[in-house]
């Protein structure tokens, strides 16, 4: 049924009817359908707004998920890297001490990445610090790992080089002193005793006979014989693993520069060459080219009663006779 419209005629002083046209029913209908359009539109935007689509409750619950699974991550890198920091430890304090090899310093293991940014591309993401110091943590810990693994590459070397380095580690007296009566100086400061100055002494002195033998105390190689200034007539013996020693003030020479010595074997006599106040054998312990106390390197030659009577010995002034 046509819709009607009733319209005043003053004339006529009446309404009258007035049918639309077909143009003007379209235009009202159209009309109303935008209307229409727009407040459904406008309600969905204000729902979106409010409560968001499926699509986005969807990545919000994923994204809380992942943050979760991110932090789970960092703490139990950090639980691993404890681990490993103690593994660390044991290997410098303990494994590497065994063998007398230095620790792998801090730096080392510590050391970062160089170069460009690594991380750079996360710096994007949602929570990028989260992400980036998990991700820091990973590398770090894979890289101490590498380490780790390389530093027990060489202690499992330097167990298999154990028999050699038993050999080869200064372990007895350098000449006999069983009653240890010819102990005359120790390791330490000392006064002088042609200067009358304080020096350092580094190594102890042996009184004994002119020729009275003088014995290589470790498995080695003689790197070096003759005469050193102030010690007169000297050998001087690699024996491997840092270690190397020194036979000072020698009467005679009984080896020669090149020749593979064993533990006990003659390689000179007692004299009283160099600058020297009586016959006496200086003797030094360097370890890693650093001079150590010749004290602590007596174990195969000194029960425990005597090897404490020795320290006593050492640690008192004696005479110094160089």
């Amino acid at each position: 049924m046509r819709k009607v419209y009733y319209i005043y005629n003053p004339r006529t002083q009446a309404y009258e009817k007035v049918y639309p046209t077909v143009k003007k029913r379209i235009l009202g209908i159209l009309r109303q359908l935008f209307i229409g359009m727009g407040l459904g539109a406008g309600s969905f935007i204000i729902l979106l707004l409010i409560f968001g689509s499926p699509s986005e409750k969807e990545l919000r619950s994923e994204n809380s998920r992942l943050l979760a699974q991110y932090n789970v991550l960092s703490k139990r890198l950090d639980e691993a890297l404890d681990v490993l920091e103690d593994i660390q430890l044991r290997d410098d304090n303990l494994y590497r001490v065994v063998f007398q090899a230095d620790p792998i310093s801090a730096d080392i293991r510590k050391a970062g990445y160089g170069g460009t940014n690594r991380y750079e591309q996360l710096l994007d993401m949602a929570s990028a610090n989260l992400v980036v110091n998990t991700t820091q943590k990973m590398d770090l810990l894979n890289k101490q790992l590498y380490i780790q693994s390389k530093s027990f590459d060489d202690v499992v070397e330097m167990c298999k080089n154990q028999d050699e380095m038993l050999k080869s580690v200064p372990a007895i007296q350098p000449i006999s002193n069983k009653d240890l009566k010819k102990t005359a100086s120790g390791y330490g400061t000392r006064i002088d005793p042609i200067y009358g100055t304080t020096k350092f002494h580094a190594g102890m002195d042996f009184s004994a006979s002119p020729g009275t033998d003088v014995y290589a105390t470790g498995d080695g190689t003689v790197i070096k014989t003759g005469w050193m200034g102030e010690f007169g007539n000297t050998v001087i013996v690699d024996h491997g693993f840092g270690y190397k020693t020194v036979y000072a003030h020698l009467k005679d020479i009984k080896t020669k520069q090149g020749k593979k010595v064993v533990r006990g074997e003659v390689i000179g006599g007692v004299g009283s060459t160099g600058k020297s106040t009586g016959p006496h054998l200086h003797y030094e312990v360097h370890l890693k080219d650093k001079p150590v106390n010749p004290v602590n390197y007596y174990f195969m030659d000194l029960n425990a009663e005597d090897y404490d009577k020795m320290i006593q010995i050492a640690a008192n002034h004696g005479k110094v006779y160089d």
